[in-house]
């Protein structure tokens, strides 16, 4: 439910026309313990969205061999969409601050502007978090980003932008989600109804 609901501030926000969701089929960076199937994690997605009309599912990286980067994903949707389409990449700060060990990452910086989601945390103390995304940018992606505080976005004379956005504060986690299935408790609210019976259904995080 947190990641629908920030999804639509961001929706709204920004004047997206639709966000895409989009599940790694193999994610390199975490471990397949505990997690359910890649197809099972879409089938949940399309659960969850539907009816929005401005959510879609994407099995883009289902349907590729191997472990799901991103710079394959990002080049894939760039190479479909119109030239003139705006499009973002969206991601949590937690994800941001860890860019420097996804591969080729330094090419998405080229390809596309970000959305970064502030932890609610975050949101109290805005000019130390400013601070460390300034020098985190200056130590691993480039010099020469500057913080405009008007648009709270960093820009780059040569690379794309890298927007700020606030989030309502949810603390709901995967983690904790799939911790209360593996104890027989309720995650009623926490999860679409539709999701809820689809976990009972299929007996996933047992």
């Amino acid at each position: 439910m947190a990641h629908l609901r920030v999804a639509e501030e961001i929706y709204a926000g920004f004047g997206l026309e639709k966000i895409y969701f989009i599940p790694s089929a193999i994610p390199p960076h975490k471990g397949n313990d505990g997690l359910a199937t890649a197809q099972d994690r879409y089938q949940m997605i399309a659960e969850a969205i539907y009816p929005n009309s401005h959510f879609v599912a994407s099995d883009v990286e289902l349907k590729r061999e191997g472990q799901s980067y991103t710079i394959d994903t990002v080049i894939h949707f760039t190479s479909i969409l119109a030239k003139e389409t705006p499009c973002y990449l969206i991601v949590g700060s937690d994800a941001f601050f860890e860019i420097n060990t996804w591969k080729s990452f330094h090419k998405l910086f080229d390809l596309i502007p970000f959305i970064v989601m502030k932890r609610p945390s975050q949101n109290d103390e805005n000019n130390n978090f400013f601070n460390i995304m300034a020098e985190f940018l200056k130590s691993h992606v480039a010099g020469g980003y500057e913080l405009s505080k008007d648009c709270s976005c960093y820009r780059h004379s040569r690379k794309q932008t890298i927007y700020l956005f606030d989030v309502t504060p949810l603390d709901v986690c995967s983690t904790k989600i799939r911790d209360f299935v593996r104890q027989g408790a309720s995650i009623k609210y926490l999860v679409p109804e539709a999701v809820e019976k689809y976990i009972q259904k299929k007996g996933l995080y047992k």
